[in-house]
């Protein structure tokens, strides 16, 4: 895909990304700290909504494998994923006085689904758009670099808005919420008017059976992928929820400060996520993961060492976190489209939205495991949330020891799985070679083929 086209699909992942640095980092300590939930309520709420959550993804997925439409297959739930982000992100950003936990579920989930309608769209929409190893890597890069972008945004608006707009200021949610919907409907756009999405050679009317997901879900390669994404979401997840508070209490840093410093975090996956595509299609996209996950282990253990309130070494070290994780979800999206091209040579039908349905469920039980788990542990070593209120040494060592320790521990199991992992550039290049084959006997099985003199010969389509 030429560059400049390849920039404008790319905006598509810049809602979901606008989404989950909110979901993640932000909603959490607003709704314990101005709302007046407490952490726990807060952990179990969000926990319970991933029960709940579990099968939605799995249901859209299929739903878009089974989509025939003249405007794609995948392009039409992506952009029906904006009206739904616009109401949620109102309700969520625009809580009631006296909100409970029963509100905070209803509309989560509904954010839920609009990310996970967002995600899987853009995702299988662009694993539809090329079928090359290397180019895969390219795109997923590219997706995340952008999208990083447009999220970091949200953290550079104490600097452009001279600190008038602060995400960590609990005034400044509802303001952030009309920017994340003006900026993903602009961005939405975009995608939808730079880029067709190409359509199945071959219509399939073949009913879906039970055997055909089970499939899905015993193929070793996509087993590894989902173990591993799931610890390396929970890795950098686990951080996410209490960076604030870390940052803030732990750290010393002013509430402007702290947003601002998430600026090289998201700014580093810009820079990441390209170099690691490239690095992927010299060392193999599985091998790419473990190195970033040996140099996340490494550069968060940096990041604590630094005394507090050093901006500068503090920043870097925020930069070197970021660029290594940059290379998780890039890379194990880019596996996943290689897995879907071996379940259609096996099965010959399409599971694109199912596969990616997967790893989108396993990143958001991912960060709503982080904070199930996370916030109690916080209330149980007695952090207090509340503004302006005085935790104990005790508790402040704990919120780092949660911040620092566990992300390390996770990322490096999920760097693990992918021990023996076998669906290699030069496998799925053999597995593309027979699709096209296969693609191109379809076609030819589907047209109208004249015999002898007088006689008409209609070959029936495989």
């Amino acid at each position: 895909m030429p560059l400049p086209r390849l920039l404008a699909f790319s905006a598509g992942s810049i809602p979901a990304y606008l989404l989950v640095g909110m979901l993640s980092t932000y909603l959490p300590p607003f709704y314990a700290g101005k709302m007046g939930l407490s952490l726990t309520a807060i952990g179990l709420t969000i926990g319970a909504l991933r029960l709940a959550d579990l099968g939605v993804d799995l249901l859209l997925g299929w739903l878009m494998d089974v989509t025939r439409t003249p405007f794609g297959r995948y392009r039409p739930w992506y952009v029906a994923g904006l009206p739904v982000l616009w109401v949620a992100v109102y309700k969520v950003f625009n809580p009631p006085a006296g909100v409970d936990a029963n509100y905070l579920f209803t509309w989560y989930i509904l954010l839920y689904i609009a990310y996970s309608m967002l995600v899987l769209g853009h995702s299988a929409w662009a694993a539809a758009l090329s079928g090359s190893y290397n180019e895969r890597s390219r795109m997923f890069g590219w997706m995340l670099g952008i999208g990083v972008c447009g999220s970091s945004t949200i953290s550079a608006l104490p600097l452009i808005t001279h600190n008038r707009i602060r995400p960590a200021d609990p005034n400044s949610i509802p303001t952030i919420g009309w920017i994340i919907m003006a900026a993903a409907t602009v961005a939405v756009l975009i995608t939808l008017l730079s880029t067709h999405e190409r359509t199945p050679p071959v219509a399939q009317k073949d009913r879906t059976t039970l055997k055909d997901y089970l499939a899905v879900f015993t193929n070793p390669s996509m087993f590894r992928l989902v173990a591993a994404d799931l610890f390396l979401i929970l890795g950098p997840g686990a951080s996410a929820p209490i960076y604030l508070f870390f940052f803030h209490e732990a750290k010393g840093f002013e509430l402007g400060l702290v947003s601002v410093l998430l600026i090289p975090y998201g700014g580093a996956g810009i820079v990441g996520a390209p170099v690691w595509a490239k690095v992927a299609q010299r060392l193999g996209k599985h091998r790419t993961v473990q190195l970033a996950g040996l140099g996340y282990a490494i550069t968060q253990t940096v990041l604590m060492l630094i005394p507090a309130k050093l901006f500068w070494p503090t920043f870097l070290s925020m930069f070197s976190v970021g660029f290594c994780g940059s290379a998780f979800i890039v890379l194990i999206r880019a596996m996943v489209a290689d897995v879907a091209d071996q379940l259609r040579l096996e099965t010959g039908k399409e599971r694109s939205g199912v596969l990616y349905a997967l790893v989108t469920l396993t990143q958001k039980l991912g960060s709503s495991l982080a904070v199930t788990i996370i916030y109690p542990i916080l209330d149980m070593v007695g952090f207090v949330a509340k503004p302006g209120f005085k935790n104990t040494p005790e508790a402040i060592r704990g919120l780092e020891m949660c911040y620092v320790f566990a992300p390390i521990i996770l990322v490096v199991i999920g760097s693990a799985c992918l021990i023996g992992y076998k669906l290699t550039s030069q496998k799925q290049s053999e597995i593309r070679k027979a699709l096209e084959e296969l693609e191109a006997r379809d076609y030819a099985s589907s047209v109208e083929v004249l015999g002898g003199p007088g006689e008409t010969i209609t070959a029936k389509a495989s």
